[in-house]
């Protein structure tokens, strides 16, 4: 987001300074100030949106909703605060709602190329890649100067699978800010870019540079991990590692005991008795739900399952963290739901899933990971849905993640510790899954299915209730939109480096050994205390 534009002496003094503030980032000074004028001009649209801006910056999303409704309420020519909300709302899950502010804004203001970059984001959220695509064109014909719109150009063609096309944008991007992080980063996180001693020593003097913004340079570092990984300097590569995710945590703390009270809630809730007695909820059996941690497989599954006739392959959808949370006093009050709640919130899933599909195939895929904390939610809602568990080996699959940088939403992956945790919960959850739902959740284990594809992906299949398909086999060379970071890598027949990656880190990660505790010693199975309940 950023500051409104209009010319400075027509502004409030108190207004102004807090304007500055905010530039600054000193959102403690600027919130006081905001307050203080909105108390005396509560109509002050300016001070409303930058007031947004403020909740925006602290993750206070739907706050800032609300103020840029309100701002968009009293002045609706004031195109900065609907172009922030459909922004907002975006990145709250919500695309398909800022369309209608889009078109308004088209309307307003046709010639401004940021409606175009930001309808193309949009769009791009809503799985309509060609058109982003085209989107994207338009803004660099007009101003073909913009390294990050070439980045997110470059993210477009990534996704479709035009990855040459996708590499030189990238470099474009480099070319026009040699600093930005961002696009170095994305060459690197297509797993199979090699850069080369130029490529190294321009990222190195670029995160030498003490003027570099935080985010570039974590980005760097990120980036420079994985060329000293490809060089096999793995020393060189675990020290930029660590110093992108402890510069990355700063800004995203993580608390891993709410997760474990997370957990120990679902426990207690879920119980075999308090499920068996809420038989019902939407009957559908559309949705194929993939969960477990990143980088375990999971967009591989989905490739595979995608690459059969009746299914068709979506994203990581938003939808059922959002619905479950809504759910006054959840986990208990999901219990509490009648029948007809539980009905209509199943259904109200599938139509927010709805706008994500592009074909009239029987089944299609959410594979946010995240939804393993849901599991027992899917099955009073969702009944009929299929779960598919996907896991990888705990050293292998937490490293990766350490590895990994996420833009948002994963923020146990910064610290070996915490990553440790986090995948100890969700074995502890899903052992407990397992113990009150027999049979409900298919495990695909990802070195069996390198070591037997063929084997792994029959029985995945018949758990879905689907005949076996070839293509299933050479999903690789299925043509589909894949949004994830594995997305070049399930464009290449199944490869076995990936379960040995962790071992040349062994000497670094006791950390993350002594918080696994017994789940490393217990792969494949789980510690004999999970799951009695």
């Amino acid at each position: 987001m950023n500051l409104p534009t209009d010319a400075p002496p027509r502004w409030h003094p108190r207004l102004m300074q807090a304007a500055l503030a905010l530039h600054d980032n000193q959102l403690h000074v600027a919130e006081p100030l905001l307050k203080a004028h909105l108390k005396d001009d509560p109509f002050d649209a300016k001070a409303i949106r930058m007031l947004a801006e403020l909740a925006w910056r602290i993750g206070r999303l739907a706050d800032a909703e609300h103020l840029l409704r309100r701002a968009v309420e009293i002045a609706p020519g004031f195109t900065a605060a609907r172009a922030q909300l459909a922004l907002v709302l975006g990145r709250m899950g919500r695309p398909a709602e800022a369309l209608p502010l889009l078109d308004l804004l088209f309307e307003q203001d046709g010639e401004d190329i940021g409606h175009f970059n930001l309808k193309a984001a949009t769009v791009a959220r809503l799985g309509d890649f060609e058109e982003a695509i085209a989107l994207y064109e338009t803004v660099l014909q007009r101003a073909p100067k913009q390294p990050r719109v070439w980045l997110s150009y470059g993210h477009m063609l990534k996704t479709v699978g035009r990855q040459a096309e996708g590499i030189a944008a990238y470099r474009r991007a480099i070319e026009l800010n040699p600093a930005l992080g961002e696009a170095w980063f994305s060459l690197s996180n297509l797993k199979t870019v090699t850069f080369d001693v130029g490529d190294v020593a321009a990222m190195e003097a670029a995160l030498a540079d003490h003027a570099v913004r935080d985010e570039d340079r974590f980005h760097l570092d990120f980036a420079l991990g994985k060329a000293m990984h490809d060089a096999g300097k793995a020393q060189k590569a675990f020290a930029h590692y660590a110093a992108g995710n402890a510069l990355r945590l700063t800004r995203h703390p993580y608390d891993r005991e709410r997760v474990r009270r997370s957990v120990d809630r679902a426990i207690s809730t879920y119980t075999t008795e308090a499920i068996a007695a809420r038989p019902g909820g939407c009957t559908a059996p559309d949705p194929i739900f993939i969960v477990g941690m990143p980088r375990a497989g999971s967009t591989l599954v989905e490739q595979i399952l995608a690459s059969h006739s009746q299914v068709e392959g979506t994203s990581e959808l938003p939808d059922l963290p959002l619905l479950a949370r809504k759910v006054t006093g959840y986990p208990q009050g999901a219990l509490d739901l009648s029948e007809g709640e539980r009905v209509a919130i199943g259904e109200q899933y599938l139509e927010r899933a709805s706008v994500q599909r592009r074909t009239d195939r029987p089944y299609f895929i959410d594979k946010l990971p995240n939804n393993w904390l849901f599991v027992p939610f899917i099955q009073l809602v969702l009944p009929n849905a299929k779960i598919i568990d996907a896991r990888r080996h705990p050293l292998g699959c937490c490293l990766s993640n350490y590895r990994q940088h996420f833009a948002r939403g994963q923020d146990f992956t910064y610290d070996l510790t915490d990553v440790g945790s986090y995948y100890a919960e969700y074995v502890r959850l899903m052992a407990h899954v397992d113990a009150i739902l027999l049979g409900k959740v298919h495990r695909v284990i990802y070195e069996q299915m390198v070591d037997d594809t063929e084997a792994e992906v029959r029985a995945l299949l018949a758990h879905v209730g689907l005949d076996y398909e070839p293509g299933c086999l050479a999903f690789h060379e299925t043509k589909r939109a894949v949004r994830t970071a594995s997305s070049e890598q399930v464009r290449q027949p199944i490869y076995r480096q990936a379960t040995e990656d962790w071992q040349r880190y062994e000497a670094f990660i006791e950390p993350l050994k002594a918080a696994l505790g017994p789940v490393l010693d217990a792969y494949p199975g789980v510690p004999a205390s999970f799951g009695q309940r």
